[in-house]
């Protein structure tokens, strides 16, 4: 690959070895509450351009349908561009007949955050996860259309079948009557044939601004890691130095979409962790360890745990041991604004206790008087209007009764996925 500072690398089957600047017309998307106020509307104030393709690996089926999926972006959307990370880009770039785009890889947080105006997975919840994480250190995140075709699929909105309507509604998401048409002039002046782009070349599918996509606003958490003198330490690299005081160019804090998790590990002796509520100290926790949980990963380790199920919508923070080693020591559930501390105690045993975010363990946990601290992202801006931050998951409407629009696809992954509640002796049917 030829060396340049772009941001974004073609590949290509005929030019593989050539780099362009991927054009990003910054759509930033416009996200209002709904009539039911649970549910946020998406509108676009330009057409999104540049898709990031995130899927499973190791599937047959999976392979198949991104291809399939891309090929009908391409072929559907003219305008759009398609983004693969690194690995994956190097693999399938001779299978496309047009150009697709990834990052170099030693800035791919960086420029994605920067290019990506809608993400869209086809897999599990852990597929999920790594598209999320892959937006670790930004304040924004673009939204995320997610096909499930993993394992579990709770976080999964749609079916691949329905990929066609899916993004269409999305692609067409408040988009405003006319856009984008023009007409090209002579040099005489008169007008002479339409030019279609943007929402105008894909005709028959407008919805218009009242008719939007619906979104889902998962909330993360933002994850710091200090000293023991309470000087901050970089997520990025372990063996990097500590950071500036105001972390503002170290990538000090982290956002996890799950949740973040204290854990012994190998070692045979429980954790000893002091735990600090809003500032005050609320308990020695003894125990395997400890998870802070956002309200979609209190469905995750923390659900196996012994934690609550808290709906996504419910501003929180879960703080769940587990294995503790008293019987009176139960999960909480906190106000999501509310900080909490954990600080690995002098009594350890242990020299170090693992640390992981959205189940990716850092190289270097944490050691006698480390601490991490916690607290819910901020995501709204105003009343009504939504400020940046969480994770924008788009989501199937339709099909529920009046006023339980955006509901169903929590209660149904309740019952069909995880089956709640299902009695024992039952099979199925």
């Amino acid at each position: 690959m030829l060396p340049c500072q772009t941001a974004f690398a073609l590949h290509t089957k005929v030019l593989s070895n050539t780099i362009h600047v991927l054009r990003h017309h910054d759509a930033n998307t416009s996200i209002a509450e709904t009539k039911h106020l649970d549910l946020l509307s998406l509108q676009w104030p330009q057409p999104p351009r540049n898709i990031l393709i995130v899927h499973k690996n190791g599937s047959k089926v999976v392979d198949e349908a991104v291809h399939e999926y891309a090929n009908h972006i391409h072929s559907t959307y003219p305008d759009v561009s398609l983004i693969f990370e690194p690995k994956v880009a190097s693999t399938i770039h001779d299978k496309f007949s047009f150009p697709i785009y990834t990052t170099l890889q030693e800035s791919q947080q960086a420029r994605l955050q920067d290019k990506v105006d809608l993400t869209s997975t086809l897999g599990g919840d852990g597929t999920i996860l790594h598209a999320s994480s892959l937006f670790a250190n930004a304040q924004n995140v673009p939204p995320i259309l997610s096909f499930s075709m993993g394992t579990l699929g709770f976080l999964g909105e749609w079916k691949f079948s329905d990929y066609k309507r899916a993004l269409r509604e999305v692609y067409m998401s408040g988009a405003t009557a006319g856009y984008g048409s023009a007409l090209l002039e002579t040099e005489a002046g008169s007008k002479q044939k339409e030019i279609l782009s943007g929402w105008s070349s894909v005709r028959g599918m407008s919805m218009g601004p009242s008719r939007s996509s619906r979104v889902l606003l998962r909330n993360r958490l933002k994850v710091g890691i200090f000293a023991e003198d309470g000087t901050p330490i970089t997520h990025a690299d372990p063996s990097a130095p500590m950071c500036s005081s105001d972390c503002s160019d170290a990538n000090c804090d982290v956002f996890a979409m799950n949740e973040v998790l204290l854990h012994r590990g190998r070692t045979p002796h429980l954790s000893i962790i002091n735990i600090y509520v809003g500032g005050r100290f609320l308990t020695e926790a003894v125990a395997d360890g400890l998870l802070i949980s956002t309200p979609t990963g209190s469905t995750a380790y923390s659900l196996s745990s012994g934690g609550s199920i808290v709906h996504p919508l419910v501003s929180s923070l879960l703080l769940t041991p587990i294995c503790p080693r008293s019987l009176s020591f139960r999960p909480l559930v906190l106000p999501a604004n509310t900080p909490i501390t954990l600080r690995l105690s002098p009594k350890n045993r242990s020299d170090e206790i693992e640390l992981s975010v959205d189940g990716v363990r850092r190289e270097k946990g944490l050691t006698r008087g480390m601490e991490v601290r916690v607290v819910g992202e901020e995501i709204r801006s105003g009343e009504r209007t939504w400020g940046g931050g969480g994770v924008p998951s788009i989501v199937r409407t339709g099909g529920g009764k009046e006023g339980a629009e955006g509901h169903d696809h929590w209660v149904g992954g309740l019952n069909g996925l995880l089956k709640f509640n299902f009695p024992f002796g039952e099979g199925e049917e």
